[in-house]
């Protein structure tokens, strides 16, 4: 049996989730929004950030593995553009990929994100948004950012279902919400 865990409530795109919160250092807990299977998450997510971006001028979405790809995927449905994925792993196939360390807060341990070679020549001189899940610290956001820039293209626009942590942090970023840090004491 599944222990009972507290959790928030949120309102996405019109429907309505409980988020089970997570200790991510000593006394502080964040919500974690995990979309993986959650079809009619995805898709109402998709549509509202389309809507949200359908002023921009851009050519291409980039997401970060893994649980952003189902919202990339959906959203270059919802607009039209192509995505790509940047990987956490590197494999041969890859070629000369380049990459960018980074530091989830959901996992606190340094992870290396890889632009395979083929998407490289994909974005170059491309005007691009950045897609994730959430954003909570920014470090995946910059080791993004770094590879799409490296490659010779230009982030125009963040996107993201939820940012976390301090609101004013995150006024350029294009989401849905914003998650509160859960601090003890």
């Amino acid at each position: 049996m599944l222990p009972e865990r507290e959790s928030y409530a949120v309102d996405i795109a019109g429907l309505k989730r409980r988020l089970p919160l997570f200790e991510v250092a000593p006394g502080l807990r964040i919500a974690v929004l995990n979309i993986l299977g959650d079809t009619e998450l995805v898709q109402a997510c998709a549509r509202a950030l389309a809507g949200k971006l359908e002023d921009l001028e851009y050519d291409v979405l980039v997401t970060a593995e893994a649980k952003s790809i189902p919202l990339a995927h959906a959203l270059s449905l919802a607009t039209g553009k192509p995505y790509i994925v940047l990987r956490k792993i590197y494999k041969l196939y890859m070629g000369e990929a380049l990459q960018a360390q980074t530091v989830s807060i959901t996992t606190g341990q340094p992870q290396t994100l890889y632009l395979d070679e083929k998407d490289r020549h994909l974005i170059e001189g491309k005007r691009v948004v950045l897609v994730d899940d959430v954003i909570s610290t920014g470090s995946t956001l910059k080791g993004m950012q770094k590879l799409v820039e490296t490659a010779g293209a230009e982030v125009v626009r963040t996107g993201a279902v939820f940012t976390e942590g301090d609101p004013d942090s995150w006024r350029d970023v294009v989401s849905l919400g914003h998650l509160p840090l859960f601090k003890d004491g």
